[in-house]
């Protein structure tokens, strides 16, 4: 009977709608912490691509040269939302088994 593997498989498909629903709302509560410039600047986000500080060196903070600093911040921004996505990336891998599923994250 193929009833019973097409009820099986809605509550598997089910309970990974439930888990990937958790998974994003604890994503939100995860962080990474990304440095640049030799640790002069601090940035951390969470795993929904959200930044939530940055932390400047004061040392950094040269007004002869503001496009360094620019560029340490623009370095540790984009170094903390690639690392917060290989988070959420690893975990959802976690949840599929490896399952491709466009449109989830």
């Amino acid at each position: 009977m193929m009833g019973g593997n097409v009820n099986k498989m809605m509550k598997q498909v089910q309970k990974m709608q439930q888990d990937m629903a958790k998974l994003q709302e604890e994503m939100k509560t995860r962080t990474v912490e990304c440095t640049s410039g030799g640790g002069m600047v601090k940035v951390i986000a969470n795993g929904n691509n959200e930044i939530i500080s940055i932390e400047i060196n004061p040392q950094a903070v040269d007004p002869e040269d503001v496009e360094m600093l620019q560029d340490m911040v623009l370095a540790a921004v984009n170094e903390a939302l690639k690392t917060a996505q290989d988070m959420v990336a690893q975990e959802m891998n976690k949840l599929t088994g490896g399952m491709n599923i466009p449109g989830l994250f």
